[in-house]
């Protein structure tokens, strides 16, 4: 079943380039992985340093291949709290 998921991200202090760059980053190389059938990103008109990716993947295993993949560390140091993940499939 297709999964899609939500992936919110608050840039720390200063931080809200970064962050954006590496989020922009990542967008080819994740829509290259295997079960990947969208990946964009969003930022808050209002608040820029608010950010969200939304995926769609084939299923939950293809998820979690991408999920434990070296990006998660890429942006750690520029956040100013965890990510908030949300899986959605449809009803």
């Amino acid at each position: 079943m297709p999964l899609t998921v939500v992936a919110r991200f608050e840039a720390g202090p200063g931080q809200e380039d970064r962050l954006r760059t590496e989020l922009e980053a990542m967008i080819e190389p994740s829509v290259d992985e295997p079960g990947c059938l969208a990946y964009e990103l969003y930022v808050d008109p209002n608040r820029p340093g608010r950010m969200a990716v939304v995926e769609e993947w084939t299923c939950r295993p293809a998820f979690e291949r991408h999920a434990a993949g070296a990006y998660r560390r890429r942006v750690a140091d520029l956040l100013a709290g965890p990510v908030t993940v949300q899986y959605l499939t449809e009803s």
